[in-house]
């Protein structure tokens, strides 16, 4: 896995320098993303949109110069002389080569500037449930993400959708996806009344009362952050309109959102976000701003975040260590702080509306919903302005409930307006493939689900640094998934989890 002290000469050396370039300015981008999201007033919003678009158009400027793609030739006439990860962060150079010149630096530019502001007139929509408002912003950005899936389609050999999808999950395809979906599709209308029915047996939880201060709540988030192995020396904890994980490997940042009535959902999206965190931090550091030395794509990235809060923070062991936690924290509340009523928190089985509240037993719906919907919208099948009446319609036909509003419906989730069409089969993916690590690293070393309950992750946190984190973009996520755990993505290994979960 480590790079040769003495790079080779020629045409691959000069493409490790020029990627280094490329890779520094993006990570600059995405500082200046997360600021914009977080501490950056309003009024900077137009500068920014600017900044963004210029880094963006640099960026593209770079791949897209003849003499990248004259390298990369250059390069394969020299692969006997390159080794196994050398060979990999080629193919990876070639892929984002491949993405970029299929764009003219307009369209790039136009792209970037149409999400920025579209993204802004979302989060004043939102909370009105005024879809109108956005809808000619979206309009245009679904415009344009409709020329560039059809360039990149050209490029790539696929459907423009698996274009856009190729950008988070490289390799996706349609009837992969469909296969999967299907089969939970299939397994779904049987298992949830059986796990509501079964529920319903167990009672009600006791719902902890606050207030909840904020401060607290932070304080609390961080002592939980550094126990999963998150480090303050190289990131910080946040607060945003949608939780998220950015930054850089040497300076992780992620964010969350806080409500004083309550502690419960703020304190798992940290525990998701430092998923992400912990697998940008132990990537290869060998490999640091080269294509092969990033998250293999947002399954895996989506893996280990849902790893650590679905597998690990929602179970019954780390229950038993959470609630001595709380009880320090919160005090005089213990009968909603025991590990018992935590568990029957923390396992609740409800439908609803918003995507980001789900249980994990409801969750592909959603996902499956937006999976159909972007499906249609890119094969000229679906209108955007027919979309909230087909929201509606499907949401009620997956889940049997009436959407109140559109923003319970197509306002909910930033993705679309920010220009993000193609990520959301990945969140779905990456639970399943959560399910089948966790197994793994479990059968691997039993002692897995004891240390949780002391809140120990020290034998987890290597296995997947061994096993996925230090793999970088070395392999394809098939592959990173067969060789961690002995076959490829199973649906049938998470469907056993909800199983063991939710009917026992």
């Amino acid at each position: 896995m480590n790079k040769p002290v003495d790079a080779p000469a020629g045409a691959y050396a000069r493409l490790e320098q020029r990627f280094r370039r490329l890779s520094a300015l993006r990570e600059a981008a995405g500082m200046l993303q997360w600021d914009l999201s977080t501490v950056m007033p309003d009024g900077g919003r137009p500068a920014r949109a600017e900044q963004l678009a210029t880094l963006d158009v640099v960026c593209h400027e770079i791949l897209t110069d003849p003499l990248t793609g004259d390298l990369l030739d250059e390069a394969d006439a020299e692969a006997a002389n390159l080794s196994d990860w050398q060979h990999a962060n080629l193919k990876e150079m070639r892929r984002s080569h491949t993405h970029a010149t299929a764009l003219d630096a307009g369209l790039v530019e136009a792209m970037s500037k149409a999400a920025t502001a579209c993204e802004a007139v979302w989060r004043e929509a939102r909370p009105k449930a005024d879809f109108a408002a956005v809808y000619p912003l979206l309009s245009e950005v679904l415009n344009l993400m409709r020329q560039a899936a059809a360039a990149k389609a050209e490029k790539l050999g696929c459907s423009p959708y698996e274009a856009l999808m190729d950008q988070y999950e490289p390799g996706a395809r349609e009837a992969d996806i469909d296969r999967v979906f299907a089969d939970y599709g299939a397994f779904l209308p049987d298992f949830l009344p059986r796990v509501l029915e079964h529920q319903a047996r167990r009672g009600q939880p006791i719902e902890p009362k606050g207030p909840f201060p904020q401060a607290v709540q932070k304080d609390l988030a961080k002592r939980v952050m550094e126990r999963l192995g998150f480090d303050f020396r190289h990131g910080r904890l946040d607060e945003s309109h949608h939780p998220f994980c950015g930054g850089v490997p040497e300076d992780v940042r992620i964010t969350t959102r806080y409500r004083e009535d309550q502690f419960v959902q703020a304190l798992m999206g940290v525990i998701h976000e430092t998923g992400h965190a912990l697998y940008e931090r132990n990537l290869p550091v060998d490999w640091r701003l080269q294509p092969v030395g990033s998250a293999r794509g947002m399954v895996v990235h989506e893996s280990q975040s849902l790893l650590m809060e679905m597998q690990a923070a929602r179970s019954a062991q780390f229950c038993r260590y959470l609630s001595g936690l709380l009880r320090e924290t919160f005090p005089g509340i213990d009968g909603a702080l025991s590990p018992e009523n935590l568990q029957l928190i923390y396992s609740r089985v409800e439908p609803g509306f918003i995507r980001v509240d789900a249980d994990e037993v409801t969750y592909p719906a959603h996902i499956i919903l937006r999976y159909q919907i972007e499906k249609a919208l890119f094969r000229g099948e679906l209108q955007l302005a027919d979309v909230p009446g087909v929201w509606r319609e499907e949401f009620k036909k997956l889940l049997g409930l009436d959407v109140p509003s559109d923003r319970e419906g197509i306002l909910q989730d930033v993705h679309w307006y920010d220009g993000a069409f193609g990520y959301f089969p990945c969140y779905s993916l990456g639970a399943m493939t959560a399910a089948q690590l966790f197994d793994a690293a479990c059968q691997a070393h039993p002692e897995i689900p004891a240390e949780i309950e002391q809140g120990k992750f020290t034998t987890l946190q290597g296995w997947l640094k061994t096993n996925v984190h230090s793999l970088g973009s070395s392999l394809t996520t098939p592959e990173i998934v067969t060789r961690a755990t002995g076959r490829p993505l199973d649906v049938n290994v998470f469907k056993r989890h909800l199983e063991r979960r939710y009917l026992s």
